[in-house]
Protein backbone atom coordinates (compact mmCIF):
# COMPACT_ATOMS: atom_id res chain seq x y z
CA UNK A 1 0.00 0.00 0.00
CA UNK A 2 1.32 3.41 -0.91
CA UNK A 3 0.20 6.95 -1.75
CA UNK A 4 1.15 8.00 -5.27
CA UNK A 5 1.25 11.62 -6.47
CA UNK A 6 -1.01 12.18 -9.50
CA UNK A 7 -1.71 15.07 -11.85
CA UNK A 8 -5.21 16.47 -11.61
CA UNK A 9 -7.41 16.36 -14.67
CA UNK A 10 -7.69 19.93 -15.89
CA UNK A 11 -11.46 19.61 -16.21
CA UNK A 12 -12.26 17.49 -13.16
CA UNK A 13 -14.49 20.15 -11.59
CA UNK A 14 -16.54 20.47 -14.77
CA UNK A 15 -16.70 16.67 -14.97
CA UNK A 16 -17.91 16.52 -11.36
CA UNK A 17 -20.61 19.09 -12.03
CA UNK A 18 -21.70 17.27 -15.17
CA UNK A 19 -22.18 14.06 -13.19
CA UNK A 20 -24.03 15.78 -10.34
CA UNK A 21 -21.12 15.70 -7.87
CA UNK A 22 -21.82 19.18 -6.48
CA UNK A 23 -20.21 18.67 -3.08
CA UNK A 24 -16.70 18.12 -4.52
CA UNK A 25 -15.62 21.30 -2.69
CA UNK A 26 -16.69 22.10 0.89
CA UNK A 27 -16.29 25.60 2.38
CA UNK A 28 -13.88 26.52 -0.41
CA UNK A 29 -11.62 23.53 0.27
CA UNK A 30 -11.40 20.43 -1.95
CA UNK A 31 -13.25 17.40 -0.65
CA UNK A 32 -12.49 15.31 -3.74
CA UNK A 33 -8.68 15.13 -4.03
CA UNK A 34 -7.07 13.57 -7.10
CA UNK A 35 -3.59 15.00 -6.55
CA UNK A 36 -2.82 11.49 -5.29
CA UNK A 37 -4.21 7.99 -5.23
CA UNK A 38 -3.76 5.06 -2.86
CA UNK A 39 -2.33 1.92 -4.47
CA UNK A 40 -2.91 -1.60 -3.16
CA UNK A 41 -1.85 -5.05 -4.24
CA UNK A 42 -4.55 -7.57 -5.04
CA UNK A 43 -3.53 -9.67 -2.03
CA UNK A 44 -3.90 -6.68 0.29
CA UNK A 45 -7.41 -6.07 -1.00
CA UNK A 46 -8.58 -9.68 -0.99
CA UNK A 47 -6.87 -10.98 2.15
CA UNK A 48 -6.63 -7.94 4.41
CA UNK A 49 -9.78 -5.95 3.58
CA UNK A 50 -12.40 -7.92 1.63
CA UNK A 51 -12.24 -11.15 3.65
CA UNK A 52 -12.25 -9.48 7.10
CA UNK A 53 -15.09 -7.18 6.02
CA UNK A 54 -17.27 -10.16 5.16
CA UNK A 55 -16.36 -11.92 8.41
CA UNK A 56 -16.96 -8.87 10.62
CA UNK A 57 -20.27 -8.21 8.89
CA UNK A 58 -21.45 -11.74 9.71
CA UNK A 59 -20.27 -11.31 13.32
CA UNK A 60 -22.13 -8.01 13.64
CA UNK A 61 -25.36 -9.50 12.28
CA UNK A 62 -25.07 -12.37 14.74
CA UNK A 63 -24.76 -9.85 17.55
CA UNK A 64 -28.01 -8.10 16.56
CA UNK A 65 -29.89 -11.25 17.56
CA UNK A 66 -28.25 -11.15 20.98
CA UNK A 67 -29.16 -7.50 21.53
CA UNK A 68 -32.83 -7.69 20.53
CA UNK A 69 -33.30 -10.62 22.93
CA UNK A 70 -31.76 -8.76 25.87
CA UNK A 71 -33.45 -5.72 27.41
CA UNK A 72 -30.27 -4.93 29.34
CA UNK A 73 -28.23 -4.66 26.15
CA UNK A 74 -30.87 -2.41 24.60
CA UNK A 75 -30.52 -0.16 27.65
CA UNK A 76 -26.71 -0.34 27.41
CA UNK A 77 -26.95 1.02 23.88
CA UNK A 78 -29.20 3.86 25.11
CA UNK A 79 -32.01 2.83 22.73
CA UNK A 80 -35.19 4.56 23.94
CA UNK A 81 -37.69 2.15 25.47
CA UNK A 82 -40.65 3.08 23.19
CA UNK A 83 -38.69 1.86 20.15
CA UNK A 84 -37.18 -1.37 21.47
CA UNK A 85 -40.00 -3.74 20.49
CA UNK A 86 -40.24 -2.07 17.07
CA UNK A 87 -36.51 -2.60 16.50
CA UNK A 88 -36.66 -6.20 17.73
CA UNK A 89 -39.67 -6.97 15.53
CA UNK A 90 -37.89 -5.58 12.47
CA UNK A 91 -35.00 -7.97 13.11
CA UNK A 92 -37.23 -10.97 13.70
CA UNK A 93 -39.03 -10.17 10.44
CA UNK A 94 -35.59 -9.89 8.75
CA UNK A 95 -36.60 -6.61 7.15
CA UNK A 96 -34.17 -6.07 4.26
CA UNK A 97 -31.23 -3.71 4.43
CA UNK A 98 -29.19 -2.01 1.73
CA UNK A 99 -25.67 -1.04 2.72
CA UNK A 100 -23.13 -0.10 5.38
CA UNK A 101 -19.53 1.01 5.73
CA UNK A 102 -16.78 -0.19 8.05
CA UNK A 103 -13.87 2.12 8.83
CA UNK A 104 -10.45 0.51 9.17
CA UNK A 105 -6.97 1.55 10.14
CA UNK A 106 -4.69 -0.31 7.70
CA UNK A 107 -1.17 0.40 6.49
CA UNK A 108 -0.65 -2.53 4.11
CA UNK A 109 0.92 -4.74 6.76
CA UNK A 110 -0.82 -6.90 9.31
CA UNK A 111 -4.53 -7.10 9.98
CA UNK A 112 -6.82 -4.14 9.34
CA UNK A 113 -8.27 -2.85 12.61
CA UNK A 114 -11.97 -1.99 12.81
CA UNK A 115 -12.52 1.51 14.16
CA UNK A 116 -16.30 1.68 13.78
CA UNK A 117 -19.39 0.67 11.82
CA UNK A 118 -21.48 3.16 9.86
CA UNK A 119 -24.59 1.13 9.17
CA UNK A 120 -27.55 3.52 9.26
CA UNK A 121 -26.67 6.59 7.16
CA UNK A 122 -23.16 5.98 5.78
CA UNK A 123 -21.87 8.77 3.56
CA UNK A 124 -19.11 8.98 0.92
CA UNK A 125 -21.11 6.49 -1.16
CA UNK A 126 -21.47 8.29 -4.49
CA UNK A 127 -17.81 9.20 -4.68
CA UNK A 128 -16.75 5.64 -3.77
CA UNK A 129 -19.22 3.82 -6.00
CA UNK A 130 -19.26 6.06 -9.05
CA UNK A 131 -16.97 9.07 -9.29
CA UNK A 132 -13.71 7.34 -8.43
CA UNK A 133 -14.53 4.79 -11.14
CA UNK A 134 -14.99 7.65 -13.63
CA UNK A 135 -11.59 8.95 -12.52
CA UNK A 136 -10.00 5.53 -13.08
CA UNK A 137 -11.39 5.14 -16.59
CA UNK A 138 -10.33 8.64 -17.63
CA UNK A 139 -6.84 8.25 -16.16
CA UNK A 140 -6.36 5.00 -18.07
CA UNK A 141 -7.74 6.57 -21.27
CA UNK A 142 -5.28 9.49 -21.13
CA UNK A 143 -2.31 7.25 -20.26
CA UNK A 144 -1.79 8.54 -16.72
CA UNK A 145 -2.47 4.99 -15.51
CA UNK A 146 -1.47 1.82 -17.33
CA UNK A 147 -3.92 -0.48 -19.05
CA UNK A 148 -4.93 -3.25 -16.66
CA UNK A 149 -4.86 -1.10 -13.52
CA UNK A 150 -8.00 -1.95 -11.56
CA UNK A 151 -10.03 -0.77 -8.59
CA UNK A 152 -11.79 -2.67 -5.80
CA UNK A 153 -15.22 -1.38 -6.65
CA UNK A 154 -18.33 -3.53 -7.13
CA UNK A 155 -20.43 -1.10 -5.14
CA UNK A 156 -22.75 0.16 -7.87
CA UNK A 157 -23.57 -3.20 -9.42
CA UNK A 158 -24.17 -4.67 -5.96
CA UNK A 159 -26.42 -1.73 -5.05
CA UNK A 160 -28.56 -2.42 -8.10
CA UNK A 161 -28.68 -6.13 -7.23
CA UNK A 162 -29.57 -5.33 -3.62
CA UNK A 163 -32.37 -2.99 -4.70
CA UNK A 164 -33.71 -5.72 -6.98
CA UNK A 165 -33.77 -8.12 -4.01
CA UNK A 166 -35.38 -5.52 -1.74
CA UNK A 167 -38.03 -4.84 -4.37
CA UNK A 168 -39.49 -8.31 -3.85
CA UNK A 169 -40.35 -7.47 -0.24
CA UNK A 170 -41.10 -3.76 -0.52
CA UNK A 171 -44.30 -1.86 -1.32
CA UNK A 172 -43.90 0.66 -4.12
CA UNK A 173 -43.20 3.42 -4.75
CA UNK A 174 -40.04 3.69 -2.68
CA UNK A 175 -39.64 7.24 -1.39
CA UNK A 176 -36.09 8.52 -0.97
CA UNK A 177 -35.55 11.31 1.51
CA UNK A 178 -32.89 13.52 3.05
CA UNK A 179 -32.61 17.05 4.44
CA UNK A 180 -33.18 19.58 1.65
CA UNK A 181 -30.31 21.85 2.73
CA UNK A 182 -27.55 19.19 2.46
CA UNK A 183 -25.91 19.04 -0.98
CA UNK A 184 -24.08 15.86 0.02
CA UNK A 185 -27.20 14.06 1.23
CA UNK A 186 -29.29 15.22 -1.72
CA UNK A 187 -26.55 14.08 -4.11
CA UNK A 188 -26.41 10.70 -2.40
CA UNK A 189 -30.15 10.04 -2.62
CA UNK A 190 -30.18 11.20 -6.26
CA UNK A 191 -27.55 8.54 -6.95
CA UNK A 192 -29.42 5.87 -5.00
CA UNK A 193 -32.63 6.85 -6.79
CA UNK A 194 -30.91 6.10 -10.09
CA UNK A 195 -29.66 2.73 -8.82
CA UNK A 196 -33.14 1.82 -7.56
CA UNK A 197 -34.71 2.71 -10.91
CA UNK A 198 -32.11 0.59 -12.72
CA UNK A 199 -33.27 -2.28 -10.48
CA UNK A 200 -36.83 -1.75 -11.66
CA UNK A 201 -38.23 0.03 -8.60
CA UNK A 202 -40.75 2.84 -8.90
CA UNK A 203 -39.37 5.74 -6.84
CA UNK A 204 -40.24 9.23 -5.63
CA UNK A 205 -38.15 11.87 -3.86
CA UNK A 206 -39.20 13.97 -0.90
CA UNK A 207 -37.33 16.20 1.56
CA UNK A 208 -37.36 14.78 5.06
CA UNK A 209 -38.95 17.97 6.41
CA UNK A 210 -41.83 17.68 3.90
CA UNK A 211 -43.05 14.32 5.20
CA UNK A 212 -46.42 14.68 6.89
CA UNK A 213 -48.33 12.65 9.46
CA UNK A 214 -51.97 11.71 8.86
CA UNK A 215 -54.61 11.28 11.54
CA UNK A 216 -54.37 7.49 11.21
CA UNK A 217 -50.64 7.57 12.10
CA UNK A 218 -49.31 7.09 8.57
CA UNK A 219 -46.58 9.20 7.05
CA UNK A 220 -47.65 11.10 3.92
CA UNK A 221 -46.16 12.97 0.99
CA UNK A 222 -47.05 16.51 -0.10
CA UNK A 223 -50.15 15.17 -1.87
CA UNK A 224 -51.27 13.34 1.27
CA UNK A 225 -50.50 9.94 -0.25
CA UNK A 226 -49.38 7.36 2.35
CA UNK A 227 -45.66 6.55 2.39
CA UNK A 228 -45.35 2.78 2.80
CA UNK A 229 -41.64 2.43 1.95
CA UNK A 230 -39.01 5.03 2.76
CA UNK A 231 -35.26 5.22 2.26
CA UNK A 232 -34.19 7.91 4.71
CA UNK A 233 -30.71 9.39 4.72
CA UNK A 234 -31.50 10.74 8.14
CA UNK A 235 -30.29 9.17 11.41
CA UNK A 236 -32.70 7.01 13.33
CA UNK A 237 -31.54 8.48 16.63
CA UNK A 238 -32.52 11.96 15.37
CA UNK A 239 -35.96 10.58 14.56
CA UNK A 240 -36.27 9.05 18.02
CA UNK A 241 -35.95 12.48 19.59
CA UNK A 242 -38.33 14.35 17.30
CA UNK A 243 -42.09 14.82 17.57
CA UNK A 244 -42.92 12.68 14.53
CA UNK A 245 -40.58 9.98 15.78
CA UNK A 246 -43.20 8.77 18.23
CA UNK A 247 -45.29 7.69 15.23
CA UNK A 248 -42.61 5.41 13.76
CA UNK A 249 -43.66 2.10 15.38
CA UNK A 250 -47.28 2.47 14.27
CA UNK A 251 -46.71 4.14 10.91
CA UNK A 252 -46.88 0.95 8.81
CA UNK A 253 -43.91 2.37 6.87
CA UNK A 254 -41.05 0.05 5.95
CA UNK A 255 -37.73 1.82 6.36
CA UNK A 256 -34.47 1.44 4.51
CA UNK A 257 -32.31 1.21 6.51
CA UNK A 258 -34.56 -0.96 8.75
CA UNK A 259 -34.99 -0.18 12.47
CA UNK A 260 -32.59 -2.97 13.52
CA UNK A 261 -29.75 -0.99 11.96
CA UNK A 262 -30.01 1.30 15.01
CA UNK A 263 -28.07 -1.42 16.85
CA UNK A 264 -25.21 -1.59 14.37
CA UNK A 265 -24.90 2.18 13.87
CA UNK A 266 -24.35 2.56 17.62
CA UNK A 267 -20.72 2.60 18.77
CA UNK A 268 -21.75 0.47 21.70
CA UNK A 269 -21.51 -2.39 19.22
CA UNK A 270 -17.70 -2.12 19.53
CA UNK A 271 -17.41 -3.29 23.16
CA UNK A 272 -20.11 -5.90 22.52
CA UNK A 273 -18.12 -7.30 19.60
CA UNK A 274 -14.95 -7.35 21.71
CA UNK A 275 -16.78 -9.10 24.53
CA UNK A 276 -18.13 -11.79 22.21
CA UNK A 277 -15.01 -12.18 20.06
CA UNK A 278 -12.07 -11.27 22.33
CA UNK A 279 -8.65 -11.10 20.68
CA UNK A 280 -10.10 -11.25 17.17
CA UNK A 281 -7.28 -9.98 14.91
CA UNK A 282 -9.42 -7.27 13.30
CA UNK A 283 -10.93 -5.91 16.53
CA UNK A 284 -9.50 -3.46 19.04
CA UNK A 285 -10.11 -3.76 22.80
CA UNK A 286 -13.21 -1.67 23.47
CA UNK A 287 -15.30 -1.03 26.58
CA UNK A 288 -18.19 1.07 27.71
CA UNK A 289 -16.76 4.15 29.37
CA UNK A 290 -17.64 2.99 32.88
CA UNK A 291 -15.89 -0.38 32.65
CA UNK A 292 -12.83 -2.28 31.44
CA UNK A 293 -9.21 -1.23 31.45
CA UNK A 294 -7.12 0.07 28.59
CA UNK A 295 -3.48 1.07 28.25
CA UNK A 296 -2.55 4.74 28.21
CA UNK A 297 -3.46 5.10 24.56
CA UNK A 298 -7.22 5.20 23.98
CA UNK A 299 -10.00 6.97 22.11
CA UNK A 300 -13.29 8.01 23.67
CA UNK A 301 -16.31 8.11 21.34
CA UNK A 302 -19.96 8.99 21.99
CA UNK A 303 -22.33 6.13 21.19
CA UNK A 304 -24.04 8.15 18.49
CA UNK A 305 -21.51 10.71 17.21
CA UNK A 306 -20.96 11.33 13.50
CA UNK A 307 -18.32 12.87 11.25
CA UNK A 308 -15.58 12.75 13.92
CA UNK A 309 -17.52 14.92 16.39
CA UNK A 310 -16.74 14.88 20.14
CA UNK A 311 -13.86 12.43 19.82
CA UNK A 312 -11.22 12.48 22.54
CA UNK A 313 -7.93 10.82 21.59
CA UNK A 314 -5.21 10.06 24.15
CA UNK A 315 -1.87 8.81 22.88
CA UNK A 316 0.44 6.61 24.92
CA UNK A 317 2.86 9.55 25.11
CA UNK A 318 0.30 11.42 27.19
CA UNK A 319 -0.68 14.08 24.66
CA UNK A 320 -4.28 14.25 23.55
CA UNK A 321 -6.60 15.69 20.94
CA UNK A 322 -10.29 16.57 21.17
CA UNK A 323 -12.90 17.58 18.60
CA UNK A 324 -15.98 19.69 19.22
CA UNK A 325 -19.56 18.77 18.41
CA UNK A 326 -23.08 18.35 19.70
CA UNK A 327 -22.64 14.98 21.45
CA UNK A 328 -21.16 16.27 24.71
CA UNK A 329 -23.45 14.36 27.08
CA UNK A 330 -22.53 10.85 25.98
CA UNK A 331 -22.78 8.03 26.88
CA UNK A 332 -19.39 6.97 25.58
CA UNK A 333 -17.22 4.00 24.69
CA UNK A 334 -13.45 3.75 24.91
CA UNK A 335 -11.39 1.94 22.31
CA UNK A 336 -7.69 1.16 22.32
CA UNK A 337 -5.86 3.81 20.31
CA UNK A 338 -4.61 2.45 17.01
CA UNK A 339 -3.15 5.25 14.88
CA UNK A 340 -4.12 5.77 11.28
CA UNK A 341 -1.12 5.24 9.01
CA UNK A 342 0.51 8.35 7.61
CA UNK A 343 1.42 8.81 3.95
CA UNK A 344 2.98 12.12 2.92
CA UNK A 345 1.72 13.66 6.16
CA UNK A 346 -1.87 12.52 5.59
CA UNK A 347 -3.66 10.15 7.98
CA UNK A 348 -5.40 7.53 5.83
CA UNK A 349 -8.68 5.75 6.61
CA UNK A 350 -10.08 2.79 4.66
CA UNK A 351 -13.87 2.81 4.28
CA UNK A 352 -14.94 -0.72 3.34
CA UNK A 353 -18.43 -1.03 1.88
CA UNK A 354 -20.92 -3.82 2.47
CA UNK A 355 -23.91 -3.91 0.10
CA UNK A 356 -26.65 -6.36 0.95
CA UNK A 357 -24.42 -8.86 2.71
CA UNK A 358 -21.47 -8.63 0.30
CA UNK A 359 -18.14 -6.89 0.78
CA UNK A 360 -18.17 -4.60 -2.25
CA UNK A 361 -15.39 -2.02 -2.44
CA UNK A 362 -13.52 0.73 -0.65
CA UNK A 363 -13.27 4.49 -0.47
CA UNK A 364 -10.24 6.25 0.99
CA UNK A 365 -10.37 9.33 3.21
CA UNK A 366 -7.35 11.20 4.50
CA UNK A 367 -6.76 14.17 6.76
CA UNK A 368 -3.93 16.29 8.10
CA UNK A 369 -5.06 15.31 11.62
CA UNK A 370 -5.44 11.85 13.23
CA UNK A 371 -9.26 12.23 13.40
CA UNK A 372 -11.25 11.80 10.21
CA UNK A 373 -13.83 14.59 9.95
CA UNK A 374 -16.48 15.77 7.49
CA UNK A 375 -13.83 18.00 5.89
CA UNK A 376 -11.36 15.13 5.29
CA UNK A 377 -10.43 14.52 1.66
CA UNK A 378 -11.74 11.68 -0.45
CA UNK A 379 -8.85 10.19 -2.45
CA UNK A 380 -9.31 7.57 -5.21
CA UNK A 381 -7.53 4.22 -5.14
CA UNK A 382 -6.18 1.59 -7.52
CA UNK A 383 -5.10 -2.04 -7.50
CA UNK A 384 -1.67 -2.30 -9.08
Amino acid sequence: MRRIAMRERSDWRATAERYGFRFHTIDGEPYWDETACYAFTLAQIEDDIETPTAELHAMALDLVGDVVANEGLMRRLAIPEPFRDWIADSWRAREPHLYGRMDFSYDGNGPAKLLELNYDTPTALYEAAFFQWVWLEEQIACGALAQGVDQYNLIQENLIDAFATIARALPEPLYLSAASDSDEDQGTIAYLDDCARQAGLATRRIAIEDIGLAADGRFTDLDDHPIEALFKLYPLEFMFGEAFGKALPGSRCQLIEPPWKAILSNKGILPLLWEKYPDHPNLLPSFFHDGGSLPKGWVRKPLLSREGANIELHRESGDWLRTDGPYVDGPFVRQQFHPLPQFDGRHALVGSWVVGDRASGIGMRDDATPITRDSSHFVPHIIE
